[in-house]
């Protein structure tokens, strides 16, 4: 019984020698540190685009970035100092081979038919990959394009404008109006509207202009398979009030676009010039040339001419036979229309000015007006209408200037359709028009398009850099221009997943997407660096046993020494990816706020770690396979590489 036991437990293997276990756990440690630090150089330098965005996108995905850098930073460190010490005062006693976990067993198990069907089918093989990668490219392109995934905020925000003479009440009864239909959609929880602008000087809004925060109810408590888009149609169609234009936003997203690129909506197309009457020419033609174009909601040119003004011209001949001035005339106008201080009040700390001047029924009344009476010195009061023309006159509602030019505006928001393909649809029907415009004039889309540009011009410029810098790294760290692109072929196909999984999803690619494929580069390349090691150890082996020749190493034994190669420590590489799933996938189903985001970082990770990882095991031993039969063929002996200090 006690032999039995011991069997079983192990306790009938001799002990390794302390000095011995040392020196394994130095090999061991010296074998991975190479790769273990350029790994995590590759990592941090695959970040680099994401540190030199800038603007909103910079903002979100900064501190991810550096909390990333500084996290694989700490690792490096602790892999080459603590874990060996950690090691050594845990790893003792008896040691079982790799084959006595079953773990590992079930998986070589698994993986040396696999291999070994891809070797013996090496043509198949590696053209079922290039076609997978051929397909995904197209299927990358087809995708739409957005600045950034759109956000659930949980509300929505209605920003309807209507005519720019629209009077107090008007708009008041408008306000009211609306409010009471909105309320009537049971997924409404609150709605609260202004018109107007805020008591505050970074509100500039006009009179004519409404906002509406709209409360939604939790999802749960939503009619069953009804959509926020759904319930934006339905506002919509209920809301449709002759003169009033509709606009649906979200309260966070419009306050960052206003403050950003000065737009209210999603897309903009400003129109510069120097004549106010020919901008609001233009941009009416503009407004009806983009009425056909999918996905383009909520058009609206904003007014630049319409609003109605109060003129008053004083007769100089009439006032000098009353004996009165030009400032006797003005100062009369002012105190009745914009009023006149007559006292301070204090209460406490603060200070209220009193203020007087006319009613708004008088003020609004132009026949009253004109009978305001003039006081004389020698005729008594005579009515403004002796002394003035009074008349009512059209100008601009607000005059918008940007760069020393005046700007006039068409906005737009996009909904049913990706941003990208709605905007470049737009674009060209616009270029025959651009060709039009007079000297002096042109057009500049701004909104969240601007940042789509700024983002993608910056990828595009610092990637190809990124890549150099890789490649670099992974050849200090082989010191091997073929081994260290053998590696650096696993990011195409690390592609593959992440291009088929954002696909099966229906997400539009955005700066969200492409720092989920950037954080994938360096998860491919940090696994097929740890493979490569690993043969290279596998080669040595084998040329300590037969030696570096032609004569003694056959093509037989290179197969089985890469086979054996690729299955050692299988476990540990399956680990990695599983580690990286387990901690991504529950993603996938998370709802909530921030959700919307985290998932197009997420899935071209979870896909792209499943291809890469396949690639990783099967074809990349294929690949190093038939280098080495090359180098074997060539030269009589194949290259090994140094895979340690």
């Amino acid at each position: 019984m006690t032999k039995l036991f011991n069997k079983i437990s192990g306790k009938d293997k001799p002990r390794i020698p302390e000095l011995v276990r040392i020196q394994i756990i130095e090999r061991a440690c010296k074998q991975v540190s190479r790769g273990v630090f350029f790994s995590t150089i590759i990592i941090i330098t695959s970040f680099l685009p994401v540190f030199l965005l800038t603007g909103q996108e910079g903002k979100l995905f900064h501190p991810l970035a550096y909390t990333k850098t500084f996290i694989m930073v700490v690792d490096a460190v602790l892999v080459v100092t603590l874990a060996p010490v950690l090691i050594s005062f845990f790893m003792k006693g008896r040691f079982r081979p790799e084959t006595a976990n079953p773990v590992n067993r079930l998986l070589e198990r698994i993986y040396e038919p696999v291999i070994k069907a891809c070797i013996k089918w090496r043509k198949t093989t590696i053209a079922i990959n290039i076609i997978a990668l051929a397909i995904s490219i197209p299927l990358l392109m087809s995708l739409g394009r957005e600045f950034m995934p759109p956000l659930d905020e949980g509300s929505l925000l209605f920003m309807p404008v209507t005519l720019p003479d629209v009077s107090n009440s008007e708009v008041k009864r408008i306000l009211q109006v609306q409010d009471k239909i909105i309320k009537t959609v049971p997924e409404v929880k609150n709605v609260l509207g202004k018109a107007g602008r805020a008591n505050t000087a970074t509100d500039n809004s006009p009179i004519s202009m409404i906002e509406t925060i709209i409360l939604l109810k939790p999802q749960a408590e939503w009619r069953a398979g009804i959509t926020k888009n759904d319930i934006i149609n339905e506002l919509n169609n209920k809301l449709q009030i002759p003169g009033v234009t509709n606009g649906w936003t979200q309260p966070i997203i419009n306050r960052i676009n206003m403050l950003s690129t000065g737009i209210r909506t999603d897309v903009g197309v400003k129109v510069y010039g120097q004549n106010l009457d020919t901008i609001y020419a233009f941009a009416q033609t503009i407004k009806k040339q983009l009425e056909g174009v999918d996905g383009v909601k909520d058009l609206y040119v904003e007014p630049i001419t319409g609003g109605k003004y109060i003129d008053i011209h004083i007769k100089r001949d009439e006032i000098s036979r009353y004996g009165l001035s030009v400032d006797d005339v003005n100062r009369v106008i002012e105190i009745a229309l914009g009023g006149m201080k007559l006292t301070t009040t204090v209460e406490g700390r603060q200070r209220f000015s009193v203020n007087a001047r006319f009613g708004q029924d008088f003020r609004n009344n132009l026949t009253a007006l004109k009978r305001l009476q003039v006081q004389t010195m020698n005729y008594g009061p005579v009515p403004l209408e002796a002394v003035a023309d009074v008349s009512i006159a059209e100008g601009p509602p607000m005059i918008n200037s940007e760069n020393a030019m005046l700007r006039g505006t068409v906005l737009f928001n996009v909904r049913e359709r990706d941003l990208g393909s709605t905007v470049n649809e737009a674009r060209e029907k616009l270029n025959t028009m651009i060709n039009k415009l007079p000297k002096g004039y042109y057009l500049e889309w701004s909104g969240q398009y601007e940042n789509l540009m700024r983002s993608e011009q910056t990828l595009k410029l610092i990637l190809p850099v990124v890549l150099l810098i890789i490649f670099i790294s992974m050849y200090f760290a082989f010191h091997s221009a073929r081994e260290a692109f053998l590696s650096l072929i696993t990011i195409p196909f690390a592609l593959i997943g992440g291009a088929y999984m954002i696909w099966f999803w229906g997400v539009n690619l955005s700066v969200a997407v492409a720092v989920g494929f950037i954080a994938l580069f360096g998860l491919a390349v940090e696994t097929g660096i740890v493979m490569v090691i690993y043969l290279n150890d596998a080669m040595q082996q084998l040329v300590a046993r037969k030696g570096n020749s032609r004569e003694t190493i056959t093509l037989q034994d290179l197969r089985e020494y890469v086979i054996a190669g690729a299955a050692k420590r299988l476990r540990p590489k399956i680990m990695t990816v599983c580690v990286s799933l387990f901690a991504l996938v529950p993603i996938l189903w998370s709802h909530g706020v921030g959700s919307d985001v985290m998932k197009p970082i997420v899935l071209p990770m979870v896909g792209g770690v499943l291809t890469s990882a396949t690639h990783i095991l099967l074809v990349t031993p294929l690949i190093f396979l038939m280098g080495k039969e090359y180098e074997l063929r060539k030269n009589g002996k194949i290259d090994v590489l140094e895979v340690k200090h």
